[in-house]
């Protein structure tokens, strides 16, 4: 689809590292779209590094972690002539962080997905599913190998690397998140948090599992930006130069109010902006809204981007597709936004009660005439739960039911898929 081929001409985008863990610049309670909300019951436990003051201590209190995970992913496809396929893999995570030793510490940590051959389809009949584990069936890499090195309240880290932000992040929705090869500085300052950087290259899932690392950009990308969170608003401002494709600015802000310990209100706002480089077709301007109200352990959301219409060109609106509030499991905005006006609303529920959580949500994805006249409209239903069996072990599921509404034969657009996830983080 086009959507992989924009996101590997723009892997890169911003990045803050906090001693030696993974900083989140979503500092939301709530998750701001459907494909955030899925992407957490796969989150890896961070431990805490000890600081030491010997050099032999820096291995002998190093910290191990990891996680061992099970997948099993299938499409029931629509199409006249497309077949069914589906996948099994095991695999997970090992990680080993050094110590801190004067504010210096690092990291290594390998990745692997192995199709499971009796409950995978057959490749040599079209009919395995190569999200999990590539076509060829298997994928293992260094996933992260970095240096870190903190004082008083400046991070800098060398290296490969998780990133969440706001347009990159790890999108950890199937077996391979995304990761990157980057040099990043990360300062903060009370409430505040900046950050500069480069991003080179990177690997996972949206970049193509058949391809292993490839490059963020012609000549990587150039970073720079603030972010601001209280227990009450938070705004985040970034701009990225992704070298002879596109000069993009990304913008969003939040609101979160607890009326009375049962109710509360989130709201926000955002907008992306593309200017295109050296004839990339990359040119945007995209608008979003989202407004969730909660009663007990229910919440009642609503969310809303607009596309406008740049002759022949396309957008991107973020690695890993988390960006826009209208995001979600397979449909972004950015499938539809092709030379045309588009426009997407999704309206959901989310139940949390326990260790138990229940979401759907109901996605309508529509675009005006391109320049060759040609509409699209697609909906997108996902049905998913995840259920902690223990703090340790969570069990993820999700359905989801795609369709075209603008076509009265089936296409690609048209198909059912089943995804089932077994976490087990140590």
């Amino acid at each position: 689809m086009k959507k992989t081929v924009y996101i590997s001409l723009f892997s890169s985008l911003m990045v803050g590292s906090l001693y030696a863990q993974e900083v989140k610049v979503e500092k939301r309670d709530r998750v701001p779209s459907v494909k955030k909300a899925i992407g957490k019951a796969g989150e890896l436990e961070i431990k805490n590094i000890d600081m030491v003051t010997k050099f032999k201590h820096m291995f002998s209190d190093g910290k191990v972690s990891g996680q061992i995970r099970t997948m099993y992913a299938g499409y029931d496809k629509k199409e006249n002539g497309e077949k069914d396929t589906y996948a099994t893999a095991i695999g997970g995570v090992l990680k080993y962080e050094l110590a801190s030793l004067y504010g210096f510490n690092g990291a290594v940590a390998f990745r692997t997905s192995q199709d499971i051959g009796f409950a995978t389809g057959n490749r040599d009949d079209a009919k395995q599913n190569p999200e999990l584990s590539s076509s060829k069936g298997n994928y293992t890499q260094m996933s992260e190998a970095y240096i870190n090195y903190k004082y008083d309240n400046l991070n800098l880290r060398a290296g490969r690397q998780s990133i969440d932000t706001p347009l990159a992040d790890a999108d950890d929705i199937r077996m391979i998140p995304n990761t990157f090869e980057a040099y990043t500085a990360t300062y903060i300052l009370d409430d505040f948090n900046l950050m500069i950087g480069n991003l080179q290259k990177w690997q996972g899932y949206d970049a193509g599992l058949d391809d292993g690392w490839i490059d963020a950009g012609k000549d990587g990308t150039n970073f720079g930006g603030i972010s601001y969170a209280n227990e009450l608003i938070e705004f985040s401002a970034w701009y990225y130069n992704i070298t002879k494709t596109t000069n993009a600015f990304y913008a969003d802000a939040g609101i979160s109010y607890n009326i009375n310990k049962n109710y509360s209100i989130h709201g926000g706002i955002q907008y992306l902006n593309e200017s295109e480089l050296d004839k990339s077709n990359i040119e945007a301007n995209i608008y979003g809204a989202m407004l969730e109200f909660v009663a007990y352990d229910l919440g009642f959301n609503i969310a809303y981007n607009k596309s406008d219409k740049k002759n022949t060109k396309t957008s991107f609106s973020g690695t890993g597709g988390g960006t826009m509030f209208t995001s979600m499991d397979t449909m972004i905005i950015d499938e539809i936004a092709d030379d045309r006006d588009a426009n997407a609303i999704v309206s959901g529920l989310s139940y949390d009660i326990g260790n138990f959580n229940l979401l759907y949500a109901y996605g309508d994805f529509s675009g005006d005439k391109n320049s060759v006249g040609i509409k699209a409209h697609v909906v997108e239903q996902d049905i998913g739960f995840n259920y902690h069996v223990k703090e340790e072990f969570i069990v993820a599921a999700i359905y989801v039911m795609q369709e075209d509404k603008q076509s009265s034969i089936k296409t690609q657009n048209d198909w059912n898929r089943m995804q089932i996830t077994l976490n087990y983080n140590f």
